[in-house]
Parts: structure tokens; C-alpha cells; sequence
């Protein structure tokens, strides 16, 4: 059997293996593009974007951003590199990208382009494989990336109010401000299951204080007016009663949340447990 330090030699060596290999790899892609001119990496990037070949873009821009550092076209790389990390899921390298961008040129036409691109990295973290094939309800998980994504799309609409993007944001907005009220929804109703009243009724207050206009908002009343009774706090009972009756005669006008897109039967999410 072999001893400890032959088993410690040999991954030292396998390691130091794969680190040549590496960088034998880097070296030979890096001398592929000697004598190249900035006009070859600008031509052959753009096509690999085009033709949504991210990866080998993002070779190509780094090569161009690496080698040619000044000179008209460097915002534009830097741009097109933000873009190419995003597409091609490479979320960490897109928000250093964005941040290094709007550092180094505040005062570029394109600028709300990289608030813009920023937001859109954090809107898109949360798909995961599950999310990808198998849609399921990301709003009972943790809302880290939909509350930066909102305050990334809300700092490019303060900052720039005229940009070609708002439309496009403002629609994103309502879809994440609707994200949140859910998922505090289903901290409202985990309350209720575990009979903390209380903490029920706090919760779906905060919702009716800071998501009016969300579907979410009679759910949130009707939780509260069951915690309530439990409660026997009858006037609170009684004021949210008649809140929601004036409000909603008939009931939620819209359902708690779009389905559409479901394509896993409930039943079966629900029995494996996979969004708990």
C-alpha cells in the first residue's frame, strides 16, 4: 500500500501536470493572435457575438482589452465583454466588468447601458438548472439577487430617466416588486403554520405598507384577518374586514401568481419538496 507521502508526491506532481498543461493551453491561444491588429479582434468578436459563440468572444475581447488598453474602441470592448460574461453565465466576471466600466468612463453615451446590463446579471442569477427545465417558485427562496436587481434597475431609473431602457425596466420592476411581496407571502403563511399569530399579522401588514398594488395584497389581508380572529383582537378584526370588503367585493381580482409557465404537476413539486 502506498505510504502518505507517496500518495502526497504524486498529487503534487499531477498538480503541477495540469498547471503546465494550463498553461501551455494559455500560451498557445495567447500566439494565435500575434501581429493581430485591433481591427481583426473588433471584426472577429463582433462576429462570435453575432453568431453567439460567447466563449470564443470572450477570448477574443480580452486579447483586444489586454493588448490594445487605450484608444476609441476601449469602452466599446469593455461593453462587449460585459455582455459576453452575462450571456455566457458568467455572472461575477459581467458585475466586475459593469463596475470597472462605469468607473472608467462616467461620462460615456453608453453608460446606462452598464447600469442596465448590471441589472440584468442579478435578474437572471437565480435560474438555476431546476429554474432552466423545470420551472418552479423562486420566490420561496432566498430574495438576495430579486432585491439587488430591483435596486439596480431603480438606481438606472434615478440616474437616468431618460433612457431607452426605462420601458423595459419599469416592466422588469413590477415583475420583482411582485417577487417580493410573494415571497413575503410565504413567510406570512409559515407563520400561520406554526401558529406564531403575531408574527403572522406583522408580516402581512409590512405587505399591505410596502406592496400596495401587488395581487399579493388581499392574500396578505385575508391572513390577517384569519390571525386576528385567533387572536380575538376583534376591532382589527373588523377594520381589515372592512378593508378588504371594499376592496375586493368578490374576492383577489388577480391570482396570487402567473402559472403559465408551470409545467411541473404541483402535486409532484410539492411531494418531493423541491422548493423547501
Amino acid at each position: 500500500m502506498p505510504s502518505f507521502f507517496h500518495k502526497l508526491a504524486f498529487i503534487l506532481c499531477l498538480s503541477l501536470f495540469i498547471q503546465a498543461c494550463s498553461m501551455f493551453n494559455k500560451e498557445t491561444k495567447e500566439d494565435e493572435y500575434v501581429g493581430w491588429t485591433v481591427e481583426q479582434f473588433i471584426t472577429a468578436s463582433k462576429q462570435d457575438l453575432e453568431d453567439e459563440k460567447y466563449k470564443k468572444a470572450i477570448v477574443l475581447l480580452e486579447q483586444l482589452d489586454s493588448r490594445y488598453p487605450f484608444g476609441e474602441h476601449s469602452a466599446q470592448t469593455q461593453l462587449d465583454l460585459t455582455y459576453a460574461y452575462y450571456k455566457n453565465g458568467d455572472a461575477e466576471a459581467a458585475l466586475a466588468s459593469a463596475d470597472r466600466f462605469i468607473k472608467t468612463h462616467p461620462r460615456n453615451p453608453d453608460i446606462d447601458y452598464a447600469y442596465y446590463l448590471k441589472a440584468l446579471v442579478n435578474f437572471n442569477r437565480e435560474l438555476g438548472f431546476f429554474e432552466r427545465f423545470v420551472p418552479s417558485d423562486t420566490t420561496q427562496r432566498d430574495t438576495l439577487f430579486t432585491q439587488t436587481s430591483y435596486l439596480n434597475f431603480e438606481e438606472l431609473l434615478r440616474r437616468f430617466p431618460n433612457s431607452q431602457y426605462v420601458p423595459d425596466v419599469k416592466q422588469r420592476m413590477i415583475y420583482l416588486k411582485n417577487a417580493l411581496a410573494r415571497h413575503e407571502l410565504h413567510i406570512a403563511r409559515f407563520y400561520m403554520d406554526r401558529e406564531a399569530y403575531v408574527a403572522a399579522a406583522n408580516r402581512s401588514n409590512y405587505i399591505l405598507q410596502h406592496y400596495q398594488g401587488t395581487p399579493a395584497v388581499p392574500y396578505a389581508l385575508e391572513i390577517q384577518i384569519k390571525a386576528y380572529k385567533i387572536l380575538a383582537l376583534q376591532g382589527l378584526v373588523d377594520d381589515s374586514t372592512e378593508v378588504y370588503n371594499y376592496n375586493y367585493p368578490d374576492g383577489p381580482v388577480l391570482p396570487e401568481a402567473d402559472s403559465s409557465d408551470v409545467v411541473v404537476v404541483p402535486f409532484i413539486w410539492s411531494l418531493f419538496a423541491f422548493d423547501k
